[in-house]
């Protein structure tokens, strides 16, 4: 997804040139005041993500804490 915002310049009297250095000083500027990027997201223990695959698949055996 894109999120950057597509700016443009509403001056009746700015020239073509005087808009475009307004708009690329802009984008400049959104450029170099972003937030850094996350982190990639650590990968899980395979051992773990089979244990909690098999705790979620399995069946309830009674006694149910809800009955």
């Amino acid at each position: 997804m894109n999120r950057r915002p597509k700016l443009t310049i509403l001056a009746p009297d700015a020239s073509p040139e005087e808009a475009a250095a307004v708009v690329a000083a802009l984008e400049r500027f959104m450029r170099e005041t972003a937030p850094p990027p996350a982190p990639p997201a650590t990968q899980q223990d395979p051992w773990q993500q089979a244990a909690l695959r098999e705790g979620v698949a399995r069946h309830p055996s009674p006694p149910l804490p809800w009955e």
